[in-house]
Formats: structure tokens, sequence, C-alpha cells
């Protein structure tokens, strides 16, 4: 057969450089710290509650359509909790929809809200399903980069370069705070700035902000909290950043019943429906006390502070992260300038994992010099892969 077996937009990003990396720790015994899952499970009371579901039987055969009940009034009532001070609210019965984890619900709203040819500005470096997602909905997508401040230790986003990147095609910003994988936590001036610019434009916005219990300085504000941008704003959350089961693949879109609803009709054609009996179980995390909370995140910031000393120690530039359980690194203090090479030589040399920053970028050489380590690990493991690091 001379025709090729994958659409042409989707086989540019072939296998995944997780993968592969994922690969290759196996294959030396090397401390995975590329791919960004914990290596613990989350609260027992949690795995319990999934656990009882299936075995009374809620949820063994199809959910309801937008998710179950008990979970969609977890969500209204947890932006209540976190965020109802700011002014937002949801309506469980028409304003929450339950997906596949996060990922299928940025693919279901890109499905939804775009048109062929429509221009989709996404913040670069971007998670690579952005992308993918972009082109399966027939967009177009449009990067603005942030760009590392070495003084500072962070990434800042150039608001006029992302008003200059807004044309007549732009339909859309897909915005992810807290970032990754940068670690950076937009401000409240910068997500402001966001706003009018989606106001003046009439431009929807995609908001990811599945990590946004995971900040470490600064406050994660939802966007449709600022003026305006309710009624133009589709917010994606998950569990499994907060809840550590990313296997669960339980996440949730809120947004008015208009863009619920849109992004529901392309959602049913993917997975229908999902995790039934994981969705009893996500719904009674939701409630945990805020010691919970608090504790995840300040766990995690050890945990962040270990690495962080240890790849600064082992000669790396280090920006350290606002939010998130990435760091980002520079590798040309060590002689190195190309991310790739140095992630696939990395496990022989050192027996750590990373991931080359560039698989994140359109602009692949602004990406070339920077590698990715995730910190949710055990202390013992970070403590390891530190020691490893020295060999460099």
């Amino acid at each position: 057969m001379d025709r090729p077996l994958l659409n042409r937009r989707l086989a540019e990003f072939g296998t995944t450089i997780f993968a592969e990396m994922s690969a290759l720790a196996v294959r030396t015994g090397a401390i995975n710290l590329g791919q960004g899952f914990p290596d613990t499970d989350g609260p027992e009371e949690v795995r319990e509650a999934a656990v009882r579901a299936l075995r009374d039987g809620r949820g063994n055969q199809y959910p309801p359509g937008p998710g179950i009940p008990e979970l969609r009034t977890a969500v209204a009532a947890h932006q209540e909790r976190f965020y109802g001070h700011l002014g937002v609210s949801c309506d469980p019965d028409t304003e929450v929809l339950v997906t596949a984890g996060a990922t299928e619900a940025i693919a279901a709203s890109l499905l939804a809200l775009l048109e062929p040819g429509d221009e989709v500005i996404a913040l670069e470096p971007y998670y690579d399903s952005y992308a993918a997602c972009i082109a399966m909905a027939g967009g177009t997508r449009v990067p603005v980069t942030l760009r590392p401040d070495p003084e500072s230790g962070s990434y800042a986003l150039d608001l006029d370069e992302l008003r200059d990147a807004v044309t007549d095609r732009t339909r859309l910003i897909l915005l992810n705070t807290p970032h990754n994988p940068t670690g950076t936590v937009l401000t409240r001036d910068a997500l402001a700035e966001v706003a009018r610019l989606a106001c003046e434009r009439e431009l929807l916005v995609i908001t990811d902000e599945v990590y946004e219990h995971l900040v470490f300085e600064g406050e994660h504000l939802p966007l449709a909290s600022f003026p305006g941008m309710r009624e133009r704003t589709v917010t994606i959350g998950s569990a499994g950043k907060t809840f550590s089961f990313t296997g669960w693949k339980v996440g949730w879109v809120t947004a008015t019943p208009e863009l619920v609803g849109a992004v529901r009709s392309a959602k049913q054609f993917l997975t229908y429906v999902s995790a039934g009996p994981f969705q009893y179980a996500v719904a009674e995390a939701l409630a945990l006390p805020d010691s919970y909370y608090t504790g995840l995140r300040d766990d995690l910031r050890a945990k962040r502070d270990i690495l962080a000393t240890g790849l600064t120690d082992a000669g790396f530039q280090v920006f350290r992260p606002s939010g998130t359980y990435f760091i980002t690194t520079d590798i040309r203090p060590l002689g190195f300038d190309d991310g790739f090479a140095f992630c696939r030589t990395l496990p022989e040399r050192a027996g750590v994992v990373a991931i080359p920053n560039a698989v994140f970028y359109d602009h692949q050489d602004q990406g070339a010099p920077f590698v990715r380590f995730a910190f949710c690990k055990q202390e013992k493991t970070l403590h390891e892969a530190v020691t490893r690091l020295q060999r460099l």
C-alpha cells in the first residue's frame, strides 16, 4: 500500500520521547525523573472508596454521560471552596463535564470549538498533546514563547508578544498555569492582561489548571474569575496530579452550559464515558480537608528543594519552579547544548532519566539546551538521583 497509514498532520509527532526515555530507564536501570507520575499512590481512604464502589456495583456499567452526579457536585463544591471568594461558581447539573483525564478534556474542547484553519495561541514550551490535539481539530498552532531569565531563575510571558500573535484568524488561547514544563505560575497582572485581550478580540480561552494545588510561590488564580471571562473560558481540572492517581484518568471541564454542551458533543465520540468506579472515589477525594492540600504542597516543595539543590551542585543552571512538579535546567554550564543527545546518554553516564525540553517547542532551537526533571518521587529516590548526578 503506497498511501501512508498515519494522518500526515499527526505523523510529525511520531513515538513520543516519553516512551523512549521510559524504555531507556528500564533497560539501563536508571532512575526515571522524566515522566511525570508519582512513585507512590494517593490517600488510602480514596483507594478504599474506589474498592467500595467496585464491590457495591457502582459505576461498573456506563455512568451518566456528563459524569456521576456525586462527582459533578464535588467539583462544583471544590471550586466554591477554593475560589468562591473570587466569584467562581458552577452549576453541577449544567456546567460540569467529567472526562477521561485532562488530556481528553483538552482534545474534546479543541475538537468542539475549532473549525479548520482557526488559529490557536499556546504558550511555548507546551505539553505535547496540545500540538497533537490542535492538529486533529484542523487548527493552526501559534506559539508564544515563555523565555528564561537566568538572573531571576524563572520564565516570563511577554505580553506584547502575546498581543501581537492575535490575528483575524485567532479563535482561542490555550493557557496552562501552573505551567508544565517551566513551573511558571502566571501572576494576577499577567492573567488580567490575557483576560483583557480575550475580551477585546472576542477570543475563547481553554485553561489547563491541573496543577492548581501545586503552587509553591505566588497563588493560583482561575482565569474564569477575571472580568468578562466566565462566559468565554473552558477550565480543565484533574484528579491525577492532586491525588497521585494518574492511572485513573479522571478529569473535568467547567464552563457555561453552552460551552460545556459543545465540549460534551465532541467528548461523547471519544471515550463516551470512563472510569465509573473511580468517579465515586474522586468525589470523596475532593472533600478531603485543607490539611491534605497544604500537606501535598509542602511535601512537594521540600522535594523540589532537594532536587533543585542537587542539580545546582551537579553543575546545572536551575530554573526553580513556582509550581507543578517539574524542574527545567540549562545544560550549557556542563558543556552541552543538545538536550536530546544529553538525555539519551544520561542514563548510561549517570543512571538518571530526564526529558529534553525541545520536544515541547515548535521553535526547537529555543528549547535545545534545556532539560526537564520530575520531582514527584520519594525523597530517598531523589537523594539517590542527586548522588548519581554528581558523576557529571
